[in-house]
């Protein structure tokens, strides 16, 4: 049955708002549970340096990371929601191929997402934490090493996020081939100077770390390649 104009704003409007309602009780659901979202933050940390202490340099630290933590709570949770509500609204309105092909951007996006995350977490960060501290543990100088407990959130979130972004490229190369943009020959052909983008783009997204750099731009350059195998030519 089709819809008047006021009956597709009408559901938009009662979408939306179970949106922002969802986002609200997510968001006081991360206020909640925000001591135990910090400590495992800073558990890879923890697992590398056990008597590590975290520093809080002002008095309104403690708020600002519980808001940030609480954010990053209701974002998590809201996200799916918002795109399962994009979903069911454009749904009706598209062909059997179109649904074919909108699904799985739905689908895989956020799984794509939670591994990159998954992997910045359980691989990278005990790597790269464990290179940082042998690294300021060879110096001959007296001292003691109080990581900022904003800053540490702040870069262990930026890393995650930035590795949720980056292994989205599978998701972009096969739709690119899907609409005909991009040919599985062209990307071979391509591949040295994809290869170079990846390691500059792994150097700009990333710590000024050759380490983080490297974990960022090899399993990218892997995807790449996985990529390669799902791609048809479209000549």
């Amino acid at each position: 049955m089709k819809m008047t104009l006021m009956q597709h704003f009408a559901e938009l409007r009662h979408r939306i708002l179970w949106t922002v309602l969802v986002f609200v009780v997510s968001f006081g659901l991360g206020w909640y549970i925000a001591p135990y979202t910090e400590s495992f933050l800073i558990k890879p940390l923890l697992d590398i340096w056990g008597d590590a202490t975290l520093l809080y340099t002002k008095l309104t630290d403690g708020l600002m990371i519980r808001f940030s933590l609480s954010m990053l709570v209701a974002l998590i949770i809201t996200v799916p929601v918002l795109l399962w509500h994009i979903w069911a609204y454009i749904a009706p309105g598209l062909h059997k191929n179109e649904k074919h092909f909108v699904v799985p951007i739905f689908l895989f996006s956020p799984l794509l997402f939670v591994l990159g995350a998954g992997f910045a977490f359980y691989v990278l960060f005990p790597f790269v934490f464990r290179f940082f501290l042998e690294i300021s543990e060879t110096t001959n100088l007296p001292m003691v090493l109080l990581p900022v407990a904003r800053g540490y959130l702040s870069f262990a979130i930026d890393l995650l996020q930035v590795f949720g972004v980056a292994f989205q490229l599978p998701l972009v190369m096969i739709i690119l081939n899907k609409i005909g943009i991009l040919s599985k020959s062209m990307a071979s052909k391509c591949r040295r100077y994809v290869i170079v983008c990846i390691f500059v783009a792994a150097a700009v997204l990333t710590p000024p770390d050759i380490v983080s750099q490297i974990l960022l731009a090899l399993p990218m350059w892997m995807l790449f390649e996985i990529s390669l195998l799902f791609m048809r030519d479209n000549s």
